[in-house]
């Protein structure tokens, strides 16, 4: 491993931390309680970032994301299609997931972590200038859209732990 991929290896560590936190103790009604009707719920966020790291990693890796090789999309049973990431979401869909446990979203988590890091521990420094999407000026390297994934997941992850910190406040 280089200094880059360790450094990129890290920061998904960082995120797996802060989802395991989040998630611990919290029961479904946590999970999917929202702080009003337009709000994110724990649960949704968690399964979003998840889902977007998920997307990302097997797009540019060229594989099948794990959310569907290793069923977690029927484990799961959201009433969203097999690709739905949650981008663009309304409040409904938001709402609609409910009644998915800790252990799920965290086991999902873990998987798709797992997956990221092995992909990144076989990357080279060269392979980050590579271009993933070129449906942006200037389009997009590897190195760009793993930097955004990192960004976005911590995000959604710092917002999950804010709503868990509401919730849990006396």
């Amino acid at each position: 491993m280089t200094a880059t991929t360790e450094l990129l290896t890290d920061a998904f560590w960082r995120i797996r931390e802060v989802v395991d936190d989040v998630l611990s103790g919290l029961g479904t009604d946590e999970l999917s309680a929202r702080i009003d009707e337009n709000a994110n719920s724990i649960g949704w966020l968690v399964w979003h970032l998840t889902r977007i790291q998920d997307d990302h990693i097997a797009d540019a890796a060229g594989t099948e994301q794990i959310w569907t090789a290793q069923g977690w999309y029927e484990r799961f049973a959201l009433p969203f299609a097999d690709a739905d990431t949650g981008f663009g979401h309304s409040p409904e869909d938001v709402a609609a997931v409910r009644d998915v446990s800790r252990q799920l979203l965290n086991g999902y988590h873990g998987a798709v972590h797992d997956n990221t890091v092995r992909y990144i521990k076989g990357l080279h420094v060269k392979d980050l200038e590579r271009i993933v999407d070129e449906g942006w000026a200037p389009p997009v390297t590897l190195g760009v859209r793993l930097m955004s994934v990192i960004a976005d997941d911590l995000q959604h992850a710092g917002q999950a732990a804010f709503i868990r910190g509401v919730l849990r406040r006396s």
